[in-house]
């Protein structure tokens, strides 16, 4: 699997450029990345949602679609203890495809408030760790 490197910002994602050409990713954080913040911010990850990506109605493949339940919860949820389960939670359910079509064994979520108004989302995709330290701005919108 070979994806263009997207890495979290303060306004989103972007891509990497070294030496004026494209970074590329061999692991699945990009696709990890995709599935927590891809799609529609709007869809809240219910079968029946109006609100899914537009991209999810050319492809018939489930694991394919963008979904992206991470993304709805951080907007709509408050940030405080109680909620970090809810958290790991849509965050396991957004990148169980990787389970489930069997790219990898092993999957671990943790959800964190390292200081204020900032959620940390610790993920284990089998070997690879990614970090995605997200900063609560503007009412509830993350970056």
């Amino acid at each position: 699997m070979i994806d263009v490197l997207l890495y979290q910002t303060f306004d989103d994602g972007d891509v990497l450029y070294k030496n004026g050409d494209l970074t590329y990713d061999q692991t699945y954080a990009t696709a990890s990345y995709l599935s927590l913040f891809g799609g529609n911010k709007e869809d809240e990850g219910s079968q029946d949602s109006k609100n899914q990506f537009w991209g999810n109605s050319l492809v018939k493949d489930t694991a394919s679609k963008y979904r992206s339940e991470t993304q709805h919860l951080l907007q709509d949820t408050p940030l405080n203890t109680a909620n970090l389960l809810a958290f790991e939670e849509v965050a396991k359910r957004d990148l169980n495809w990787l389970i489930e079509e069997n790219l990898a064994k092993k999957l671990e979520v943790s959800a964190s408030i390292p200081s204020l108004n900032r959620v940390l989302l610790t993920i284990l995709i089998d070997d690879l760790i990614l970090k995605f330290n997200l900063e609560k701005i503007y009412g509830n919108t993350y970056s």
